[in-house]
């Protein structure tokens, strides 16, 4: 199974791990990009980044960390928006779920999600869905 259960999630966290989300599009036809949420673990904390990038990929291309940053200003070492950060796992995903759109039953271990986009470039990039049927996550635009 691909998805974390929510033990998993706040275990492989705990342990320092990262877990992702793969978001959907971002952009236009003309311009096409791709966005993914990142929990990250740090030393005694835990961050919540979004990352956009310009979909470049194709079936043997699909390292979402080496695609060109969507915002052309962002430099590489600062990829990715920090939406916040927290002292607890299970509220990082709660403030993933609130600023990025993320669903708590499709959380992957890092580096899964280009399993994610491998699929999404297989069904022909779905604008409407995910290619397992779920819709994309709502751009957010909140308080984050």
């Amino acid at each position: 199974m691909r998805y974390l259960a929510e033990p998993f999630i706040i275990g492989a966290l705990r342990r320092g791990r990262s877990v992702e989300q793969f978001l959907g599009l971002v952009g236009s036809p003309e311009r096409p990009g791709v966005r993914y949420a990142e929990v990250r673990a740090e030393r005694t904390s835990y961050e919540v980044y979004v990352h956009a990038v310009e979909d470049v990929g194709h079936e043997s291309l699909l390292d979402l960390d080496m695609f060109p940053p969507f915002d052309q200003d962002a430099e590489e070492e600062d990829f990715g928006q920090l939406m916040g950060t927290t002292e607890d796992p299970q509220d990082a995903l709660v403030l993933a779920e609130e600023c990025a759109g993320a669903v708590r039953g499709r959380w992957v271990n890092q580096g899964v999600v280009q399993d994610e986009y491998r699929d999404f470039v297989r069904a022909g990039r779905p604008s409407d869905m995910s290619p397992d049927g779920h819709p994309w996550p709502d751009l957010r635009t909140g308080p984050c």
